[in-house]
């Protein structure tokens, strides 16, 4: 049994430990008990109570029941400052919270009901905070016109998968007057766990996974938002920020990375290419990551690699994830 395989059965046993506990117990450094502590807190297998030196671990299935409050709420007039001051202060979270993990969700939990009062065109909508001992999560639902269909409507996209595409490479907006596009970009990348869901589609990110996932589901009404982050998180706000709007861009929103599965696995035309292009321009820095693609064709490469890098020398193509296959062909159509 591996020391991981050690401390889940530790835990198994104790019901609950601190760190230095562990080491002693079962003979591991402090560093080698901190660092499996931290990959088990990632993975969500056990959770973590109390902060520094009076921080306790227990498997997740021993954690103590959360404590959840849900409304219904009128958009017309709504401010969704106000209502996170009222959550806020009724869950206590500036005292039970890490500073970084509440920065996070105050950003998070704002722009996203933002969206529904802004975008929805719905009177209503309904919001959902639940504090448990490893995690805190929302949830935001309204019977609006849904997020893909209002990108469709307003942008006048082809259909709802073009605009869940336009989505994820991110500054896409409805209302390019009053907003910039980077609330649900940002806020999808600093979670742990990130559900978008509108009419038959649904798309996940997981940070723990390090993957975005999207499929067909049954039809939903509205947008629903689900997001969470364990309570133990590193991750700052600042980091995200700083990864897609560096100090290099004068902090503005210029780097942007697509993920080049979420189309298809195998690319051969150039209309495919300008498809993953389109709207594109507008950053300064393009990372294409290639996961889960397991071929291009000349043209596609062509189209992207030497016409638009060509139509565009300002700008940066990065390819990250890619196989022996797709690095040939990038390497004849930039030579091209």
């Amino acid at each position: 049994m591996g020391s991981k395989g050690r401390i889940l059965e530790y835990l198994r046993r104790r019901r609950s430990a601190t760190g230095p506990e562990i080491a002693g117990q079962l003979g591991i450094s402090r560093q080698g008990v901190n660092l499996h502590l931290r990959a088990l807190l990632d993975s969500a297998r056990i959770v973590r109570t109390g902060v520094t030196r009076g921080a306790r671990y227990m498997l997740a299935a021993h954690a103590p029941p959360g404590s959840a409050m849900a409304r219904a709420l009128p958009t017309r007039g709504l401010d969704e400052g106000r209502e996170w001051d009222d959550l806020a202060a009724r869950f206590n979270l500036h005292k039970v919270l890490r500073p970084n993990v509440e920065a996070i969700v105050h950003y998070a939990f704002t722009e996203i009901l933002n969206n529904a009062i802004e975008h929805s065109e719905s009177d209503r909508c309904a919001i959902c905070l639940r504090l448990d001992a490893g995690s805190v999560s929302f949830e935001v639902r309204d019977p609006g016109i849904g997020v893909f269909q209002s990108i469709v409507s307003k942008l006048r996209f082809a259909d709802e998968e073009t605009a869940l595409i336009e989505l994820l490479k991110g500054r896409t907006t409805t209302l390019r007057e009053a907003h910039t596009g980077e609330g649900l970009f940002f806020t999808s990348r600093i979670a742990d766990r990130f559900v978008l869901r509108s009419h038959r589609i649904r798309v996940e990110w997981s940070h723990h996974r390090g993957d975005v996932f999207a499929a067909k589901c049954r039809f939903l009404r509205g947008t629903t938002v689900q997001f969470e982050i364990q309570r133990s998180a590193r991750q700052r706000l600042q980091d995200v920020f700083g990864e897609y709007a560096p100090e290099e861009y004068d902090f503005q929103f210029r780097k942007t990375r697509v993920l080049v599965k979420m189309l298809q696995r195998d690319y051969v035309s150039r209309a495919e290419a300008r498809r993953l292009l389109a709207n594109l321009e507008k950053f300064r820095e393009i990372c294409l990551d290639f996961d889960g693609v397991h071929s291009i064709g000349q043209g596609f490469a062509d189209e992207v690699f030497r016409v638009f890098a060509g139509r565009h020398p300002d700008i940066a193509i990065r390819t990250e994830n890619t196989n022996a296959v797709i690095d040939a062909m990038i390497r004849h159509a930039a030579a091209g």
